[in-house]
């Protein structure tokens, strides 16, 4: 079978994806009035160690002036805060603060049942399978 037009562009397969995923995604979060970004943002800071605003926009997948419109209302909800950093004192880091790490463990099973939905829909093999493929195709063209 020879796919033609867009269905064979990998760039928009893994879009069509994407967009699929996250409105599940935000769907299953909207009860919280937590957006996907948010959730990535509340998730990265749940390591505890505190990130600058470039590592941030980095593991969140977000430019700058969107993630610090992000990091804003989440300040302004007292779900993260600044400080300084614990490597340099002189510089700033976001944390999460304790009412986000609560947020956070109640948001988080909810994109656990979505993770599981998708598994039932499309296989826990498939799956996993498909998650190791990503982070590989990630891995090969950095």
């Amino acid at each position: 079978m020879t796919v033609t037009g867009l269905g064979s562009s990998l760039a928009y397969l893994l879009s069509r994806a994407e967009r699929s995923v996250n409105r599940g995604l935000a769907a299953a979060l909207a009860g919280e009035d937590v957006t996907v970004e948010q959730w990535r943002i509340l998730r990265a800071l749940a390591d505890g160690r505190g990130h600058s605003m470039g590592e941030l926009a980095e593991a969140v997948l977000m430019p700058h002036p969107t993630l610090t419109k992000a990091v804003d209302r989440l300040i302004d909800r007292a779900l993260v805060y600044r400080g300084p950093s614990a490597g340099d004192r002189r510089r700033v880091a976001v944390f999460l603060a304790a009412r986000g790490a609560d947020l956070l463990a109640r948001v988080d099973g909810a994109a656990a049942e979505h993770h599981r939905l998708i598994a039932a829909a499309f296989g826990p093999e498939r799956t996993q399978q498909l998650m190791r493929e990503l982070e590989s195709l990630v891995d090969a063209i950095g």
